[in-house]
């Protein structure tokens, strides 16, 4: 199968972008044909500083080498470096409809978010099909947040392919049954993001700094462990994170604490964190001084999505009688 995913390019990533995505693209990388971009182009949709983003993006690449993506089993690139990406984007534009990108719930609440949306924002969903699309994708591993945008994709290639004949893979969108979304450790009824940093856990975080937000993390009345997001969100959220990061069903780890309380819980969630995202920390300062050889392999990696992309978009163009 053909694996497609990316993470935009902010330079920092949290644990929900860790857990919801990167740690399923690193399983999948084992047994399929995987292809991972650093999404800079959708990151240039919403404000940003230019003279940051060259050093955001060789981050961001630096995080998915850390954080297990080898680029001897993936192909990895940045996707501004591909001009196909953009070239599907705009034919993808016509024939999608204003009203299906109005309805996106990213696109409603990034709009709130910086009060004035740009086109760039409202196409976000079309160019992430392009992205998707140009490789024949099969599968898209993606947080729950992302679904809405696999749906269009799916919507786009079902509408391209009957109206100009068989071309792209209908992709599908695959989403951890446990951990498809982390919420925020401040309020645990939104979304972890990392435009509230408070709100976050940064997977490169210093110890002290995981001590000091898991500590600090809202958690609920009572004091069970208990995991059921309706009326505990907090404790179920960072019942999730234990989880994920131990491999151990919730069920296990609530009987684990039974008659404990919420300091004792959060106590081992931080050694868990310390000890699971010590090694990622660790290799990421060795790869920063690196840049030569991850150069080297994003070259390589271009070259190999390029020619993939070529093949897709000839035929896209062709059965468009461009």
């Amino acid at each position: 199968m053909i694996i497609f995913s990316g993470v935009r390019s902010t330079g920092k990533i949290h644990l929900g972008n860790y857990l919801s995505a990167i740690k399923q693209w690193v399983n999948f990388q084992e047994k399929n044909d995987c292809i991972f971009c650093v999404v800079d182009l959708h990151a240039i949709t919403t404000p940003y500083d230019p003279k940051k983003l060259q050093k955001e993006i060789l981050e961001t690449v630096i995080a998915y080498l850390a954080l297990g993506i080898d680029p001897e089993k993936s192909i990895l690139f940045v996707q501004s470096k591909i001009k196909e990406h953009t070239e599907l984007a705009w034919l993808l534009n016509t024939i999608t409809s204003v009203g299906e990108l109005n309805r996106m719930t990213q696109y409603k609440e990034k709009k709130k978010q910086h009060h004035q949306a740009m086109a760039g924002l409202l196409n976000y969903p079309v160019l992430m099909t392009a992205d998707i699309l140009l490789y024949q994708t099969d599968i898209v591993p993606v947080g729950k947040d992302q679904q809405q945008h696999v749906e269009i994709a799916r919507t786009l290639a079902k509408r391209f392919n009957q109206r100009f004949g068989k071309t792209f893979k209908v992709p599908e969108a695959y989403i951890a049954k446990v951990g498809g979304k982390i919420m925020s450790l401040n309020d645990p009824r939104k979304k972890m993001s990392k435009s509230i940093p408070s709100s976050c856990l940064f997977v490169f975080d210093e110890p002290k700094d995981i001590k000091k937000k898991i500590m600090s993390a809202v958690t609920d009345t009572g004091k069970q462990i208990k995991y059921n997001p309706s009326t505990k969100p907090g404790i179920s959220n960072l019942l999730t994170i234990y989880s994920l990061l131990k491999d151990k069903p919730i069920k296990e780890i609530e009987q684990e604490f039974k008659g404990k309380n919420y300091s004792e819980f959060k106590k081992s969630l931080i050694n868990v964190l310390i000890n699971t995202l010590g090694p990622f920390r660790k290799k990421r300062k060795e790869l920063l001084k690196r840049e030569v050889y991850i150069r080297e392999f994003l070259t390589k990696g271009e070259k190999q999505a390029q020619a993939i992309a070529q093949s897709t978009i000839q035929k896209a163009k062709k059965r468009m009688g461009l």
